[in-house]
């Protein structure tokens, strides 16, 4: 019986390697979606993809509600599904953080992205940093989470079993945190690039 549970507790390190790596990879992509929302010089229709709407009593995210588009590189066309909710629409945009004025002809929104002030472009490198830091304080949580249950197998498999699997789970993360410092680098240069 000893020897069956320990062939059973061999995999068991595999598949929390395996568990943290997956869940290393969507906080790689949480942190790519976050950036994605930053605006830089050119429009962008994954700037409105935070505005949520009150329609109907509930918030709707945006994206589910208009058809959106980008014309010319500099402007972002919004063509609502239902045309009562236009009004809905052009308050949520006025009221989010993107500084950003929509214009209505009562069919459809069209809204000019101005080129970003020196100091604009500051303050969204700044938040990029941000997210990318509370994107690699996420995998440094995940990377706790299993060395954790790696640890509480100690009485089950041998000391260099789990050493061996922490640093394959080390080189997981130092390979997931450099994704994330590229995915930063290359929105601050989007952001800065004029």
């Amino acid at each position: 019986m000893m020897m069956m549970m320990a062939t059973d507790d061999a995999p068991d390190t595999d598949a929390i390697l395996a568990k943290a790596q997956e869940r290393m990879k969507k906080a790689q992509a949480a942190t790519a979606s976050d950036l994605a929302t930053l605006r830089s010089g050119r429009a962008n229709p994954s700037l409105l993809d935070r505005i949520h709407v009150e329609y109907y009593g509930s918030l709707s995210p945006l994206n589910q509600m208009a058809n959106i588009s980008v014309k010319e590189g500099t402007s972002i066309v919004i063509q609502p599904y239902d045309k009562t909710s236009l009004p809905a629409i052009e308050k949520a945009i006025a009221k989010s953080d993107l500084n950003l004025t929509p214009n209505t002809d009562g069919e459809v929104l069209r809204i000019n992205v101005p080129a970003l002030s020196q100091d604009r472009r500051k303050e969204l490198c700044k938040l990029a940093h941000k997210m990318g830091e509370e994107g690699k304080v996420a995998i440094r949580n995940i990377r706790r989470d299993a060395n954790d249950e790696l640890n509480k197998l100690k009485k089950e498999i041998s000391e260099d079993e789990i050493k061996g699997q922490q640093e394959a789970l080390q080189k997981h993360t130092d390979a997931a945190i450099k994704g994330i410092d590229a995915l930063v680098a290359d929105k601050e240069q989007d952001i800065l690039q004029v």
